[in-house]
C-alpha cells in the first residue's frame, strides 16, 4: 500500500449536527479531552468563571454560549487523524452549516434524549440524506431524566425515515444510567460517579454480561431490565449493515453525556472504526475525483476575518481533495486563473493554531488569504484545472439598509462590510444612482443581523446605523435575450439592487408581488440563486 493511501485510510472527517442546545460543542470539547488535544475540558456549567468551550473562539459566542461559526478542530486518536467541523447550531448561520456538510465524509446527529429529533436537527438530517453522507446518532445527556431508548428508535425511524441500529444501549430505568453495554462486543461498561462536571477523563468498570461482578454491581433489577432489552433489539431490531450505513439508510446509534463524558471514549472508538474514510469529490462537470490520485486539488469552504484580533488575519479554510499538500506549493486556482501560493498554512485546535509541513485527503488546512478567494473556489495541480461542484446559496429573507454612523469611519465600515460578506455571513447589495451611501444586507436569520453589527463595531470599530426593509424575497433578474436589465415594470413596492457581482436583483414583499412582476416582464427571468452562466 502507498503511503498516500495509508494516510487516506486513518483520516476522518466528519460534522456534528443538531438543534441548538443538544450539547454540540461540549461533545467536540469532549472529544478533544479524550484524543489528547487538551487536557482539561472547560464545560458549559463553566461558562461563569470564563471556561469557555475550547471551540467557541469568538466573544460573542462566548457571551452568549451558543455557536454562530463553524469551528474546525484537528486531533490523533489511535493512530487515526481526525478533522471535526463544529457547526453552528442556531438555524439563522444553517447557510454556513451546509457549507460545512459539503467538506464532510460523514455527520454526527446529536440528539437530546428528553426532547429527541427537533426541528434544526430535522433539517440538517435531511441535507445530509440528500448529500449521502453516512449518519451517526449520539443520544446525549443521558446525566439528566430523558426519553424512553425504544421511543427514542422509534422516532428516529418514523420522523427522519432511516433505520436505527443502537451500537450501545443505556443501562438503567427512568432515565437513572449506570453505563452502557456493547451489542457488538458483548461489553458492559460502567461508570463511576464523578463530581468534575466532566472536566476530566470518566473512570469506569468493564465486564461481561455472565460477569459476577457486574451482576452485583447492578443488582438483579436493573440486571433484568437490562437482559430483556438485549433480547427485545436481537428478536425485532435492524441487523447492522455497513453497506446500509455508507448509503445512508442507516444509523448506528450510541447514548451517552457528553457532559460527564459518560460513553463518550467508547463512541469514539467505534465511530472511528465504522465511519468512511475521504471519500471522492464531485466536479461541476458530474465526473468525480479520487482521494487517491497523486495529483492535488482542494476547495474552500469557509472563510473567516479576524481570528486572531491582534493581527486582523483572515483565513480561508479549504478542504484537500486529493494528492498531498506540501509547505510553501503553488496551485492553479480556477476562479483567479492564476498560479497562487498557499501561504503560511495552518491547522486549528480552536484558537490554537500549528504550521502545517504535509497535509492529505480528507484534511482540513487554512491559509492566510489577502482577500483573493471565495466560498467554492477550486484549487489544484495546473494540470488538472479542476472546478469542483457548485456551493448551495440561499435566497436572503430579512434585509436592513446600513450605513455608518460616523461617516468619519466609513474606510472601516466598507473594509468590514467586503469582507464579511466574502466569509459568506451575509449578501451585500447596492441601490445604483441613488445618491445613497449604504448597503442594503440580506440575511437568513435575524441573528445574522445582531453579529454583524458586533462584528463590526468590535472588529473594524465601525458603528452602525441600521434600519430593516419591508422585503422579505429576493431574485436574480436575467434578461431572456440576453439584453442588460434597465428597469423592471410593476416594482412599486420593491427596488432593484445589485449584489457584488454587480448582478440585478429585486427585493419585494411577498410571493404575490412576485407573481403580478413577473406577469408585467415576460422577457425577464427571477431566478431564487444567482447564476454567472446567465449573462445579464
Amino acid at each position: 500500500m502507498s503511503i498516500l493511501l495509508e494516510k487516506i485510510e486513518k483520516r476522518r472527517t466528519f460534522a456534528i449536527i443538531s438543534h441548538p442546545d443538544a450539547g454540540k460543542t461540549t461533545l467536540t470539547e469532549k472529544l478533544l479531552l479524550y484524543g489528547g488535544a487538551i487536557h482539561l475540558a472547560g464545560s458549559v456549567k463553566a461558562r461563569k468563571s470564563n471556561k469557555h468551550a475550547v471551540s467557541d473562539w469568538m466573544e460573542i459566542e462566548k457571551q452568549r454560549g451558543i455557536s454562530v461559526t463553524s469551528s474546525v478542530l484537528q486531533f490523533d486518536y489511535d493512530g487515526y487523524r481526525v478533522n471535526i467541523l463544529d457547526t453552528p447550531g442556531h438555524q439563522d448561520f444553517s447557510e454556513d452549516t451546509y457549507r460545512t456538510l459539503m467538506a464532510a465524509d460523514s455527520a454526527v446527529m446529536l440528539i437530546d434524549a428528553a426532547k429527541g429529533i427537533e426541528p434544526q436537527t430535522k433539517k440538517l438530517f435531511w441535507v445530509c440524506h440528500r448529500r449521502h453522507l453516512p449518519v451517526f446518532t449520539f443520544v446525549n445527556k443521558l446525566d439528566r431524566y430523558g426519553r424512553n431508548p425504544l421511543d427514542l428508535m422509534e422516532e428516529i425511524e418514523t420522523v427522519l425515515g432511516i433505520k436505527a441500529y443502537p451500537v450501545n444501549w443505556p443501562i438503567g430505568i427512568d432515565g437513572k444510567y449506570k453505563g452502557v453495554y456493547n451489542r457488538m462486543t458483548g461489553k458492559i461498561e460502567l461508570f463511576e460517579e464523578d463530581g468534575t462536571h466532566g472536566s476530566q477523563q470518566l473512570k469506569s468498570t468493564t465486564g461481561d454480561l455472565n460477569d459476577p461482578k457486574i451482576l452485583e454491581l447492578l443488582g438483579e433489577e436493573l440486571y433484568e431490565h437490562l437482559c430483556n432489552d438485549i433480547e427485545l433489539l436481537d428478536l425485532a431490531g435492524e441487523e447492522f449493515d455497513l453497506e446500509k450505513v455508507n448509503n445512508g439508510t442507516l444509523t448506528p446509534m450510541f447514548f451517552g453525556s457528553a457532559m460527564t463524558n459518560f460513553g463518550v471514549e467508547s463512541f469514539l472508538e467505534k465511530f472511528l472504526e465504522l465511519s468512511p474514510c475521504p471519500q471522492p469529490r464531485l466536479l461541476h462537470n458530474g465526473e468525480h475525483i479520487q482521494p487517491e490520485n497523486e495529483a492535488f486539488s482542494a476547495f474552500v469552504f469557509k472563510i473567516q476575518a479576524n481570528m486572531n484580533p491582534a493581527h486582523r488575519d483572515r483565513i480561508t479554510f479549504m478542504r484537500i481533495c486529493s494528492g498531498v499538500f506540501d509547505k510553501g506549493m503553488s496551485v492553479y486556482h480556477l476562479q483567479g486563473k492564476k498560479q497562487v501560493k498557499l501561504a503560511q498554512p495552518q491547522q486549528f485546535m480552536a484558537q490554537e493554531r500549528t504550521i502545517v509541513e504535509e497535509a492529505y485527503p480528507g484534511d482540513i488546512i487554512g491559509v492566510f488569504d489577502p482577500g483573493i478567494f471565495g466560498i467554492g473556489d477550486s484549487l489544484s495541480d495546473d494540470k488538472l484545472k479542476l472546478q469542483f461542484e457548485d456551493f448551495p446559496v440561499f435566497p436572503p429573507e430579512i434585509f436592513a439598509r446600513v450605513q455608518p454612523k460616523d461617516s468619519l469611519k466609513r474606510k472601516q465600515f466598507v473594509k468590514g462590510m467586503t469582507q464579511l460578506a466574502q466569509e459568506g455571513a451575509i449578501q451585500v447589495f447596492e441601490q445604483k444612482n441613488t445618491g445613497l451611501e449604504s448597503f442594503i444586507v440580506g440575511v437568513v436569520g435575524q441573528l445574522q443581523l445582531e453579529v454583524l453589527e458586533y462584528r463590526l463595531l468590535n472588529e473594524y470599530s465601525a458603528q452602525l446605523l441600521m434600519n430593516q426593509l419591508p422585503y422579505s424575497v429576493a431574485r436574480w433578474v436575467y434578461s431572456k435575450d440576453n439584453k442588460p436589465v434597465t428597469e423592471v415594470k410593476g416594482l412599486d413596492n420593491g427596488i432593484l439592487a445589485y449584489d457584488r457581482k454587480d448582478r440585478p436583483v429585486i427585493l419585494i414583499n411577498n410571493e404575490w408581488a412576485l407573481n403580478w412582476i413577473s406577469e408585467r416582464n415576460p422577457d425577464l427571468s427571477f431566478l431564487t440563486v444567482p447564476s454567472d452562466a446567465a449573462k445579464i
